[in-house]
């Protein structure tokens, strides 16, 4: 079976919901079913067939064609199987994502992987605000699995993180980290103001100097032996991170944030 391929005819003026497209809620369905699946678009309802020519009945791989920054909810509670978004991605991309895959080949929109429980999520632009983050008033934001942005992220990356890992190659924005309980956060590039806010648990991993609080206590110089093994497991993914010459095993460790437990750790290389 070929993969079941959905090429944008147009762009609409208001935002899609694509959520009802995910390849758990599509098993068993013919392609003649998904089309007349309805969307939500502002207002009104667009059934699949009158927005996406619809291709291939392999529903547990889904490749979304011409895709644009107004194509919201992509892989939502996505729970097995793949996605592959060829242009960007709207907001909350992979949200609530319970297993499998989904790549993006251009950029992504606020809330992508936010409050995703496993599975993997790459990005291979740059991605907005909230990445990995806990929808408003809610506690806990990424709970599991991976995130790779290959590009530049925005402000609030991992915002309640509470487990799981999520690696840059670009910049981060301002509060990297804030509110984080748990995780892994690697940053390539120059990280923002507020870096660690609030947070109580986890790990900053940064390759260039922070902007760091008052609240955040230098510990000196240290030779860690879990980064090694950190970094082999990077090493099947397509990034800059498998790179052995991005490794690293001497840094300098900041404890933080002491406004909260101050067991969380800003790690930099040296």
């Amino acid at each position: 079976m070929s993969a079941l391929t959905l090429t944008l005819k147009y762009r609409p003026d208001q935002r899609v919901d694509m959520s009802p497209l995910s390849c758990h809620l599509l098993q068993d369905k013919d392609p003649s079913d998904i089309a007349a699946i309805e969307l939500q678009s502002g207002k009104c309802k667009l059934r699949v067939a009158d927005l996406f020519s619809v291709s291939g009945s392999d529903t547990q791989t889904i490749v979304i064609k011409n895709s644009f920054e107004k194509l919201d909810f992509i892989g939502k509670d996505l729970d097995g199987g793949s996605i592959s978004v060829e242009g960007d991605a709207g907001a909350y991309l992979a949200m609530g994502m319970k297993t499998g895959e989904i790549t993006v080949s251009g950029n992504a929109g606020l809330y992508a992987g936010c409050e995703m429980k496993k599975g993997y999520l790459e990005i291979a632009g740059n991605v907005g605000d909230f990445l990995g983050a806990a929808l408003p008033g809610n506690k806990m934001g990424m709970k599991g699995g991976m995130i790779l942005v290959k590009g530049n992220a925005g402000e609030r990356v991992g915002d309640h993180l509470r487990r799981g890992t999520i690696l840059i190659e670009g910049d981060a924005g301002d509060y990297c980290g804030s509110r984080m309980t748990a995780g892994t956060i690697a940053v390539m590039g120059q990280t923002g103001r507020y870096l660690g806010y609030a947070m109580r648990r986890g790990t900053l991993l940064l390759w260039n100097p922070p902007q760091l609080s008052a609240s955040f206590n230098d510990c000196g110089t240290h030779t860690l032996a879990f980064l090694p093994l950190l970094f082999k497991a990077f090493q099947t993914l397509n990034s800059k991170f498998a790179d052995s010459a991005a490794a690293f095993n001497r840094v300098q460790r900041y404890a933080g944030d002491m406004a909260e437990m101050g067991r969380g750790e800003v790690l930099v290389k040296k």
